[in-house]
């Protein structure tokens, strides 16, 4: 994997992550497996739902790389369905902090809560203060663990339903991979009854066997910063990017996420020549030519920083603009839209993250040394509310 022996990854505490990244489109196909058996017992209860109201809110919720996939998720959500729905995303740390300003208590509302141990202080809090707050409250729960307390407080509740993940998919690593994309996948399945596209995963399998033929040569560029840029559903995922590699890297690596357009207002001011930024080109041929614009802008920067472009598939326009180009797809079959790429860019994202943390001499299964993240996250109190 990743041109690295079993042994070598487990020598350098990587194996996990390694894995739990190469595994993702095996993993995706037991998940599409999952969700094709339970389709209409998945509809069923979302469409009760619609049929009891005219308006339903869908909030989309997790903390950290789980509040992400809500975020990635928004936009295409949104513009994909035909119902009076109207969608959300509000992290739990949000909701907890400030229940009255995010919770609304006369309108029907659908938590979707992202998990991946299911035991996050702040995930458990939101659940409560939603049944306490909101008068016609339901729960989806997607996670990866059948003995997390989410899933737990499902059992026996008909306003509610859990949707688990394949087990290979609850990461063993700190950083979430296998359990981010799969969550994400499971989302989309159930809000616009879609199947995944096939061609996403025989391109994922291409693209995991040869991306480090790129991640070598970028790898050789030492950056000490990286700005991830995309627009509309890819701006999104550009923050799930920015935060694997602050995290494989224990914040070693400066990273930002930000809009193509939104960069030039005042984020742009942290390239220098110790700079990497990657472009998250758009499907959309009108979003593309914003997408472009950033990147040969950035190009043309009087600075000795790199320029990565991820694109369906490779074209001059962005060769010339771009110092690496990696083209997710063989360009022979095109794909659906921006969700696809999503998954696709993301792997080559987190590939990096886990090389680079490699490369900065850390262990990227478990790269906070001094304990200061964990795969749960400690230190949470949780306060009464009693409005």
């Amino acid at each position: 994997m990743f041109n690295m022996t079993s042994e070598e990854l487990r020598n350098k505490n990587a194996i996990h992550t390694a894995t739990e990244i190469y595994q993702q489109p095996a993993v995706w196909r037991e998940l599409a497996d999952i969700l094709s058996a339970q389709k209409t017992e998945l509809n069923n209860f979302i469409d009760s739902i619609y049929e009891k109201h005219e308006h339903v809110r869908v909030v989309l919720s997790g903390a950290g790389t789980s509040a992400f996939i809500g975020d990635t998720l928004v936009p295409v959500l949104t513009r994909e369905t035909d119902k009076n729905v109207q969608f959300e995303a509000i992290a739990t740390t949000d909701i907890v902090s400030n229940p009255e300003e995010y919770l609304q208590k006369h309108v029907p509302t659908i938590l979707v809560s992202f998990a991946r141990s299911g035991n996050s202080p702040e995930s458990v809090a939101t659940v409560k203060l939603c049944d306490r707050i909101v008068d016609q409250f339901y729960h989806v729960v997607i996670t990866c663990n059948k003995d997390g307390q989410l899933a737990k407080d499902t059992k026996g509740d008909e306003n509610a339903i859990t949707i688990l993940m394949p087990e290979k998919a609850n990461d063993k690593s700190l950083a979430m991979t296998s359990s981010f994309t799969c969550m994400l996948i499971t989302a989309y399945t159930l809000f616009t009854s879609r199947e995944i596209d096939k061609n996403v995963m025989y391109y994922a399998e291409n693209l995991i066997e040869r991306v480090m033929d790129n991640l070598d040569e970028i790898l050789a560029f030492d950056f000490e910063r990286i700005s991830y840029l995309g627009s509309g559903m890819l701006s999104q995922l550009s923050h799930e990017a920015a935060l694997k590699m602050l995290e494989l890297t224990a914040g070693k690596v400066v990273a930002i996420h930000e809009s193509s357009l939104g960069f030039r207002h005042g984020p742009k001011s942290i390239l220098n020549d110790k700079s990497a930024v990657v472009v998250f080109v758009s499907k959309d041929p009108y979003t593309r030519k914003y997408d472009l614009d950033i990147l040969r802008e950035v190009s043309n920067q009087d600075a000795d920083m790199k320029v990565i472009a991820l694109t369906e598939k490779e074209d001059a326009e962005i060769t010339a603009a771009a110092d690496w180009v990696i083209p997710v797809t063989d360009g022979e079959n095109s794909l659906a839209g921006d969700f696809e790429l999503a998954l696709l860019y993301v792997i080559v994202a987190q590939a990096l993250a886990m090389n680079k943390s490699l490369q900065l001499g850390l262990t990227p299964d478990n790269p906070s040394v001094d304990g200061s993240i964990n795969r749960v996250v400690q230190g949470v109190t949780i306060y009464d509310y009693d409005k």
